[in-house]
């Protein structure tokens, strides 16, 4: 898991496979949903499918953002790039799936809610 922060551009990175949809883990709500999160708090993220990413900001508190929409090609390259001027993502905003070409960017799309959960063991 990478992290890359640029004045007014956030590049998240996924571990090396690609997310799979079959090994989204279970996640029971755990609080209310909240509409953004600060940057400085998120220690990894982890792209679940086109439709879910989870958002780590401690040990135990998971934030889960599961798009409006599906993002196709989000699953299987399992990163993407998120530009702002803040210092926080918020439901609002949109991400950019990575190509595995850098050359090329893949769509753009809508986050939705952070809703904190605890993911099965």
């Amino acid at each position: 898991m990478r992290i890359l922060l640029i004045p007014a551009l956030m590049l998240l990175g996924a571990t090396d496979a690609p997310a799979q949809k079959d090994k989204i883990p279970e996640a029971t709500p755990d609080g209310e949903p909240v509409s953004c999160l600060s940057l400085s708090q998120i220690r990894e993220t982890h792209v679940r499918s086109d439709r879910v990413i989870d958002f780590v900001v401690s040990r135990r508190k998971v934030y889960r953002n599961t798009l409006p929409h599906d993002c196709p090609g989000l699953g299987f390259e399992g990163r993407y790039i998120h530009r702002t001027s803040l210092n926080q993502i918020c439901s609002l905003d949109t991400i950019t799936v990575l190509r595995d070409n850098l050359q090329m960017s893949g769509p753009t799309c809508g986050l939705g809610k952070f809703q904190p959960v605890t993911l099965a063991k």
